[in-house]
């Protein structure tokens, strides 16, 4: 039986968020989120909300189903090769979970609980 993680799509907005505020804080050099990066979060969660994996799904980057629009994808993607690489200094666990779930999706491994 596949185990569904009920948090999986929170931790994915969570680590959205945090890429986000840290591309805007760091990169763009704002103390508070942009409007161009709230529009953004708030558009990222809304596909997170309306994803047709919900709690089963992939990150982002391995789906099969690509659900932002173009220039939504592109900004998103710009955040992610700024944030992504420094996520690791400033949200070490997030990071490190979010590889973990990457790496369990692409190799076809989950984690099993037994309190089922």
């Amino acid at each position: 039986m596949t185990h569904i993680d009920p948090r999986r799509i929170t931790r994915e907005k969570q680590i959205v968020e945090q890429m986000i505020r840290l591309y805007c804080r760091r990169k763009e050099g704002n103390k508070e989120l942009c409007p161009d990066c709230r529009a953004l979060l708030e558009y990222a969660r809304m596909r997170l909300d309306r994803c047709p994996f919900g709690n089963d799904k992939s990150t982002c980057r391995l789906c099969t189903v690509h659900c932002y629009k173009p220039e939504m994808k592109k900004r998103m993607q710009e955040i992610m090769r700024y944030a992504g690489p420094r996520m690791m200094l400033y949200h070490p666990l997030a990071a490190v979970r979010h590889l973990m779930d990457e790496l369990c999706r692409k190799t076809g491994k989950r984690s099993s609980k037994k309190n089922q």
